[in-house]
């Protein structure tokens, strides 16, 4: 028998899990008999692999957030996601994410400051290079385009804190699912060529970049945001100073009229409305420098705790990451569906997607996907996949990629810090056939 519940399972299952598998897994964490009965009455539908479901694991029609903000910004799509209005800040949802280029208009946005208006600076806008450098530069946006030469590349430009809402207990900040990611076609120059010309000197390791947006505070004193990475990266071919996303003008939302692109790497380094480059001997220390900024554990740390980040490093390359983008979550199939296209996409930081694979049974099995070549590095994997549902009901498609080192996504969330960085579990999403 099932207890008596004061509250419904789909409210039980978000507010408190643990007691939602007390209730309907009950001592042995097996769906069985009138168990998987109520919990099918729960989700509106027979659960043909329910008993698979892992304990503790909230099945994704139960685990929905309460009503989303959708954003309502002059050229951006009505389905995006507000997760923060001081500052900006709104993510994709995965069904948006389908096309194989990101229109700008389902492009996410995060913001750490006021947004400035600079859509009118254009090719005028200022850029200077020095610290560790022979001869430092200041270019205007309209010299740099006629001194070097522009090249295109399509790149997934990532949020550190994507997928951040997975971790338990949460870590601090904007609550991401995966949408803090997109893959857009970006036009510029390396950054190594701009840094060449300027004269790296021998003591030239790192580099730190800093953007024209304001401090929330309105006090123009303090910096924003101002973060670096090691010089390797910054003389790497794909790191780029960009003036176009997707063949048009970078938009004023999207740090234009020039901003910093570093794939692969935390989007917080491909700095917004850029006016510095500062070539250093010393790791960058501005503002998302440090601590627990952008970092994370060398070795795990208890959920929950307090930590000074002195054991932590900087978070570097992105962890691999796969998502459905075809059907959405939610999706209701008519009776007798049995066959299912999928389809989606996958990306990492430096290393590579080696493979993606799919589960309809909870992760029992897996089922190889067929992935398109990438068009560059750093461009994503899409993917596509036929399955087969044995029956009606409610089904969960799960999502799994693996890097070309062979590092899988795990099932739940790790490695989990203050600020909740790095988190890439499985995508799941649920279908209700019938």
């Amino acid at each position: 028998m099932i207890a008596r519940q004061e509250r419904g399972l789909s409210e039980l299952y978000r507010d408190d899990p643990e007691r939602a598998d007390a209730v309907v897994l009950g001592r042995r964490g097996v769906l069985k008999g009138a168990s998987l009965s109520a919990l099918g009455v729960a989700l509106g539908a027979a659960i043909p692999f329910g008993r698979y479901l892992p304990t503790g694991m909230v099945p994704v029609a139960m685990a929905q957030a309460k009503g989303p903000v959708f954003l309502d910004f002059p050229g951006k799509d009505k389905g995006l996601v507000v997760l923060g209005d001081r500052p900006l800040v709104a993510e994709t949802p995965e069904h948006l994410l389908n096309d194989d280029t990101t229109p700008v208009s389902k492009f996410f946005v995060r913001n750490n400051g006021q947004i400035p208006d600079q859509s009118t600076a254009g090719d005028a806008w200022t850029i200077r290079i020095d610290g560790d450098v022979t001869k430092p530069l200041e270019l205007k946006l309209g010299e740099i385009k006629q001194r070097f030469q522009a090249r295109s590349h399509r790149m997934v430009l990532e949020c550190g804190g994507n997928g951040r809402s997975f971790f338990t207990p949460p870590g601090r900040g904007n609550q991401w699912t995966n949408g803090g990611a997109g893959c857009a076609e970006w036009t510029g120059v390396p950054l190594r060529d701009v840094l060449t010309a300027a004269g790296l000197k021998p003591s030239a390791k790192f580099t730190g970049s800093y953007g024209s947006d304001v401090h929330l505070s309105g006090d123009t004193a303090k910096n924003v945001i101002s973060r670096g990475n090691p010089i390797a990266k910054s003389m790497e071919e794909h790191t780029m100073i960009v003036w176009a996303m997707n063949g048009q003008p970078l938009e004023n939302i999207h740090g234009g009229p020039v901003r910093l692109l570093v794939p692969g790497w935390p989007g917080s380094l491909s700095t917004k409305w850029l006016n510095r480059v500062q070539v250093r001997e010393t790791p960058h220390d501005g503002a998302g420098m440090g601590g627990t900024s952008y970092r994370v554990p060398v070795t795990p740390i208890v959920p929950g705790s307090t930590n000074d980040g002195k054991s932590f490093r900087d978070l570097e390359s992105m962890p691999v990451r796969g998502i459905i983008t075809n059907p959405g979550n939610g999706t209701r199939l008519a009776a007798g569906t049995r066959d299912l296209p999928l389809r989606g996409a996958a990306w990492d930081g430096d290393v590579g997607v080696g493979q993606v694979d799919v589960s309809i049974d909870f992760g029992q099995t897996w089922q190889k996907t067929t992935m398109a070549a990438p068009t560059n590095r750093y461009d994503w994997v899409r993917w596509t996949h036929a399955v087969k549902l044995p029956s009606d009901g409610y089904f969960e498609l799960w999502v799994r990629a693996t890097d070309k080192n062979g590092v899988a996504q795990p099932i739940v969330a790790p490695n989990w810090n203050p600020q909740g960085y790095g988190a890439n579990p499985i995508n799941r999403i649920a279908v209700l056939v019938g």
